[in-house]
């Protein structure tokens, strides 16, 4: 996912965000969705403290979407006193296993 940028201001507020939102499991899988790959950026605007998550689902079709998409705006919210989370969902690129980190992988077992 994301990589420390130090020319980047909101860097190191970047990486602890994907850290905290490695607290949303994929209801299905139970697994975060950090791990599973489904988030594809976060973008912070500081000075008004909004934060637009890019993330997808391992399918269109998937079934706990909605909550996913719920969960990852309530856990930057509840953790970022004052932030205001957007979350777009997104289909491109297309999300496949390529995606999990090692973590995830092992943790599913593959």
């Amino acid at each position: 996912m994301a990589s420390f940028d130090i020319t980047d201001p909101n860097s190191f507020l970047k990486e602890q965000m994907t850290e905290t939102l490695r607290l949303v499991m994929d209801p299905e899988l139970h697994i975060n969705i950090i791990d599973l790959g489904l988030v594809y950026g976060i973008e912070i605007e500081a000075p008004e403290k909004r934060v637009t998550v890019e993330i997808t689902l391992s399918s269109s079709y998937c079934p706990m979407g909605e909550s996913i998409v719920s969960a990852v705006k309530n856990c930057i919210e509840g953790h970022y006193e004052g932030y205001e989370a957007t979350v777009n969902l997104v289909w491109e690129p297309v999300w496949s296993y390529d995606c999990i980190t090692d973590q995830g992988k092992r943790l599913l077992g593959l």
